[in-house]
């Protein structure tokens, strides 16, 4: 059915067909010619009341015919017809209703999305539940469609309307984004002027402010289905995200059928204990009036104080304490693609992110790239073990290939250490990569199992998690944390559960725009067939994936019945370790770590 569907309940009494001065895209094809035009097939005839007409413009996308209504109406219904040919049926799906207040149509809003093929020689009609008041309305043909529209109307009435009731295209938010002059984003280093609007029920309904638009990403950027960085003029919060800010991403998530690997990655992050977790929300996205398909709006990682929490450090910054920090950067294998980067001593390459390329000093390279070289050789004195193993764990329990293609850290000013974290991209973990698929096939981490890694972070690793004691030790210490506070099969496929039922319309309107649902796309390892079944891989390998770390690790779940009983060193009892392992009757002597104490029939955990 028709997602604009629903009561009018913005309607008045006698809303009738409008009428008014007819704008649109100029250039047309002459289909007699296969020549460029602006008197054939134009946007006029869009609105000539006959449907053996039709308006067809010369370039294949981005293009438009509608009304200046003279002053602003309510839109209460829309209607239209496609063009009688072999293809006209199919050419209005995805077509896209706005209304909007400026002739070039920057504050647009939409008013509907169709969603079914077209009948030829008949006008379909959805309601529009939009309360907003628009003088310009606009029919944006689908991509590659060049309009080819036999006819549109819209009824309504008029009346300034207000903003209390707003469409979107699903049930998820709506980022509609507008561009001066209609340019489309084409590189990662130009920022193409925009008006940005998001729009939710429920929320903060409207949000549509000046900004620019750009693309992002390095492999992600390939695909036809592009991945974009928003930059807003001024810091904005945006949706339920808790940081303010400037810069936000829209990541495609072409390669990952499912739409949700990235946000069931977060969700692993956040219960393995990361400081900080990107922000994450699946949102459908318009471009001047196109619809693009279901993306993830996502923080921008970068310095802020609800997202890398550190010091921003300025060019006057080279001296002292100033100079030791805040500093961001990744471990990156795109490094060479980058000015501000460098290799380490131990043949890493490394990209520094804060400060940026454009204002960091001389001296602050020098000190970030002495100091990495220094936590490589001497980590147990510079690296911050938990969250380097929290990563670790986020990165094996979802079975991210790239978990070690890129990673970022951070050091704080006047602080030694560098931190590990936020974790980011994950759109080939959870057995969506043919060089490691079935993942959970493997005896060993996927990191050392075919698993991405820049440089040589894979010798890296495993001087930490493999070769140390004391860190493999720490390691199933977090993993029990983690499980005792309730990571389990049941609960993360409980949220595989609740991602499939949010985000079930937007994938269906996003595999119409992007139908790949039987293609090999990335390194697709199956093709699944389904959405539903896409799901079901990841449901299957989650639920498997808790048992194999456990086994992995050694570590045998012994739910903690209680925590603050006293231990009686008069009374017999029985001590394990975290992998089941019987160590006796008394913690005497035992190694530093922690154990499981049976005593008078009682469980708990005990820290030596």
């Amino acid at each position: 059915m028709l997602l604009c569907l629903c009561p009018a309940i913005w309607a008045m009494a006698g809303d009738g067909k409008l009428t008014g001065r007819v704008i649109g895209t100029a250039e047309t094809v002459d289909y007699t010619t296969f020549g460029k035009s602006t008197t054939a097939n134009t946007a006029a005839m869009a609105f000539d009341g006959r449907l053996d007409t039709f308006f067809a413009s010369w370039e294949r996308s981005y293009t438009w015919t509608g009304l200046d209504l003279g002053s602003k109406h309510v839109i209460t219904k829309v209607g239209w017809s496609p063009r009688n040919d072999v293809h006209g049926e199919e050419r209005v799906v995805l077509a896209v209703f706005e209304g909007a207040n400026r002739d070039d149509f920057m504050d647009a809003l939409p008013l509907c999305i169709i969603t079914e093929r077209g009948q030829i020689g008949v006008m379909s009609y959805a309601d529009v539940d939009c309360s907003a008041g628009f003088r310009y309305v606009r029919y944006v043909g689908p991509s590659d469609a060049r309009c080819n529209i036999a006819e549109v109307e819209f009824y309504g009435h008029q009346g300034e309307g207000d903003d209390s009731h707003l469409y979107t295209l699903t049930n998820l938010p709506t980022v509609s984004i507008h561009t001066t002059d209609g340019v489309i984003p084409y590189d990662k280093e130009t920022d193409i002027e925009a008006t940005i609007s998001v729009i939710a029920q429920g929320e903060e309904r409207l949000l549509a402010v000046p900004g620019g638009i750009r693309e992002r990403g390095n492999y992600s950027r390939t695909f036809p289905k592009k991945p974009y960085r928003i930059k807003f003029d001024k810091k904005q919060h945006v949706l339920d995200a808790p940081a303010k800010a400037k810069k936000w991403t829209l990541i495609n998530n072409y390669g990952d059928k499912t739409l949700m690997r990235n946000l069931l990655a977060f969700e692993l992050s956040r219960r393995l204990g990361m400081p900080y977790t990107p922000y994450g929300r699946a949102v459908d996205v318009l471009l001047n009036g196109e619809y693009k398909g279901c993306y993830q709006l996502c923080d921008q990682v970068n310095i802020n104080k609800n997202r890398v929490d550190i010091e921003e450090m300025t060019p006057q910054d080279v001296s002292g304490e100033a100079l030791t920090g805040g500093y961001f950067f990744e471990i990156d294998a795109y490094a060479d693609q980058e000015r501000s980067w460098f290799w380490s001593s131990a043949g890493n390459p490394v990209t520094i992110k804060s400060p940026d390329e454009d204002s960091i000093t001389t001296s602050q390279f020098y000190y970030i790239n002495s100091h990495f070289n220094k936590m490589e050789s001497q980590w147990k004195t510079y690296l911050d073990l938990n969250t380097f193993l929290r990563h670790f764990l986020v990165g094996e329990l979802s079975g991210n290939t790239d978990t070690y293609w890129s990673v970022f850290m951070y050091k704080h000013r006047n602080d030694d250490h560098v931190y590990t974290g936020p974790v980011w991209d994950f759109d080939l973990a959870f057995n969506n990569d043919n060089r490691t698929y079935p993942v959970n096939s493997k005896s060993d981490y996927i990191y050392r199992s075919g698993g991405s890694c820049a440089g040589r972070m894979r010798n890296f690793v495993d001087r930490i998690v493999i070769q140390d004691a004391t860190a493999r030790a720490r390691l199933v210490q977090l993993w029990d944390e983690a499980r005792q506070n309730g990571l389990s099969k049941e609960s993360l496929t409980a949220v595989v559960d609740q991602y499939e039922k949010e985000l079930e319309q937007s994938q269906a309107l996003n595999f119409m725009r992007w139908p790949i649902m039987q293609q090999w796309v990335h390194q697709n390892p199956a093709i699944w067939g389904s959405y539903a079944q896409e799901v079901e891989n990841v449901r299957r390998f989650i639920g498997d994936r808790v048992g194999w770390m456990d086994k992995r690790l050694g570590y045998t779940f012994i739910p903690s019945d209680i925590s603050d009983a006293p231990f009686d060193p008069g009374m017999p009892c029985q001590v394990f370790n975290l992998s089941g392992r019987y160590c006796g009757n008394t913690l005497e002597g035992l190694p530093h770590g922690v154990y499981i104490l049976r005593q008078g029939g009682r469980t708990r955990k005990v820290t030596l």
